[in-house]
């Protein structure tokens, strides 16, 4: 007898990280074992994305069309893509699944059809997602709260996890997944912690029943656990990036299980930067606010050891034989990359073997959105010293540690202890990443290449490497709106390790009887 997969929405999906990896584990007969059915964005070029992806997993595992390669290739359009006839039914049941909808301000009506429609009385079933973040990061509510501080206190986005709660208390999925920023911890509204009214509200929803809200790292029920035991820290669990965040655990409680599993933690080492962007083509910069050309290029190696002057120590002596070194190198990369280039890429043969799977896929003859950004060039300069140091000294350098030419030109640069002091910060080769945040689609100073030669921001798929989107994974939109989607998302990778502890749970886990269920219910009202 076949199983029937489980079914997933997801809410506030952006690109579509977590649905990516519930849509990866599959059960013992190799068949998917979640199946998303509905996915819910708000902005139309990351539903785009989202849509996209959908549709690609429509097919076999492998057996996508010639056409979605040609697409992302860059050889034809998405109209002529979605007319191919090997495409067009696939296409319309992705529009089916990925809709484009601003949750709270959409019809809960509308919202509530497709979800029935989807879910179609099956039990169990999992929703997943988390509301927009900005409210709650520390950087985020710091901005907007000295901006306007009633503003911040009537911004709707404190609660838009609100709409979890009316689905939840509307429909009573078996579990749900909750992401959020770290910072959620320690918000405030009100005069009250978000986060205790979060976990009131999530565990007693109203309807039909209670939840127990669990950690994925840390056994127990949310009475007995810190709120830093609800903190998922990415790079202990396979991925390249020190990515730290709020992941609920909801479980229904006329559930019954055996034990509570948590996440396994990876080997050590972590992933570092070097082994997860290794194999992609080296590519040089490119110079914006003056004619772009190999030989500017060059140039701005050859100027650089001019932001030197004035500083003196054997530091300097270090940093400068760097340069030298990385010039020499430099002369080789010619190519400032492309939407698309042809030719064999591979991963790090030190990547662990799964995650080198994860990664790769041969089909694609090449790698897509793998281009540089333009650099003015005194940034360009500060990127080369600052990647000489890293590579010198094992740490990124802060704005302390840079020679006096080369600090930028801010009003409080000179404080005694300024705001943004690694302002201009280096991701370490050796290390994983820092957390990868919508903001890479701003500047690019917070992640520069930590090989000096390149000297230069990451590129849109480096990104998606250090955030585990698989190569074949597309973004649409320009450049800037790609940074932005890759930075708003889940790690697939860890969304694939979560939905595996959700799934072995699920498959173990029986609803009681329909009068021990109804009692509980009963006394949660």
């Amino acid at each position: 007898m076949k199983q029937v997969s489980i079914p997933v929405i997801d809410l506030f999906a952006g690109p579509g990280g977590l649905a990516e990896g519930f849509s990866a584990v599959r059960n013992a007969s190799g068949e998917r074992l979640f199946d998303v059915r509905v996915s819910i964005e708000k902005d139309p070029v990351a539903h785009r994305t989202l849509s996209l992806r959908a549709l690609y997993r429509g097919f076999p595992e492998g057996g996508a069309p010639d056409a979605y390669y040609d697409y992302i290739r860059g050889s034809i359009s998405r109209d002529e893509f979605l007319a191919s006839p090997a495409v067009a039914r696939e296409a319309q049941r992705a529009a089916q699944e990925a809709r484009n909808a601003i949750l709270g301000e959409t019809p809960a009506a509308e919202i509530d059809e497709w979800i029935q429609r989807a879910v179609g009385g099956v039990d169990p079933w999992v929703l997943i997602g988390g509301p927009p973040c900005q409210a709650y990061s520390l950087v985020g509510r710091s901005r907007m709260r000295g901006a306007d501080p009633k503003a911040f206190e009537e911004d709707k986005r404190h609660f838009l996890y609100r709409e979890y709660l009316r689905i939840i208390r509307r429909f009573s999925p078996a579990i749900f997944v909750m992401e959020n920023v770290k910072g959620i911890l320690s918000s405030t509204h009100g005069g009250g912690l978000i986060f205790e009214r979060i976990l009131e509200d999530l565990a007693s929803p109203g309807g039909d029943c209670d939840y127990e809200i669990r950690s994925f790292v840390v056994p127990g029920a949310a009475g007995s656990l810190a709120p830093s035991d609800f903190v998922i820290r990415a790079e202990e669990h396979g991925v390249p990036q020190m990515r730290h965040r709020v992941i609920l655990f909801g479980i229904r409680k006329d559930l019954t299980w055996q034990a509570h599993e948590t996440l396994a933690r990876a080997p050590v080492p972590p992933v570092s930067v070097s082994e997860a962007i290794a194999g992609l083509p080296p590519l040089r910069s490119r110079l914006s606010r003056e004619p772009d050309s190999f030989e500017s290029w060059l140039d701005v190696f050859r100027t650089a050891a001019r932001s030197l002057k004035g500083w003196r120590g054997e530091v300097r002596t270090r940093v400068e034989e760097r340069m030298r070194s990385a010039k020499r190198i430099a002369e080789a990369h010619r190519s400032h990359g492309a939407p698309y280039t042809m030719g064999f890429v591979q991963t790090g043969r030190t990547l662990p073997p799964e995650l080198r799977r994860w990664y790769e896929d041969g089909r694609l003859g090449g790698v897509t959105l793998h281009e540089a950004r333009s650099h003015m060039r005194p940034d360009l300069h500060r990127y080369l010293f600052a990647s000489c140091y890293a590579a010198e000294f094992g740490m990124a350098p802060k704005l302390s540690h840079f020679p006096e030419a080369l600090l930028p030109k801010h009003g409080n640069v000179d404080d005694e202890d300024p705001p943004f002091a690694d302002r201009f910060r280096v991701q370490l080769a050796r290390l994983p990443s820092t957390t990868v945040v919508s903001h890479i689609a701003k500047d690019g100073h917070y992640y520069i290449h930590p090989d000096p030669s390149q000297c230069r921001s990451l590129t849109v798929r480096e990104a998606a490497r250090l955030q585990t989107f698989p190569d074949n994974y597309f973004f649409e939109g320009n450049r800037t709106q790609q940074y932005t989607q890759v930075g708003n998302a889940v790690p697939p990778y860890l969304a694939r390790q979560i939905a595996e502890v959700v799934g072995r749970f699920v498959e173990e886990a029986r609803p009681r009887s329909e009068k021990i269920k109804q009692d509980l219910c009963n006394n949660a009202l």
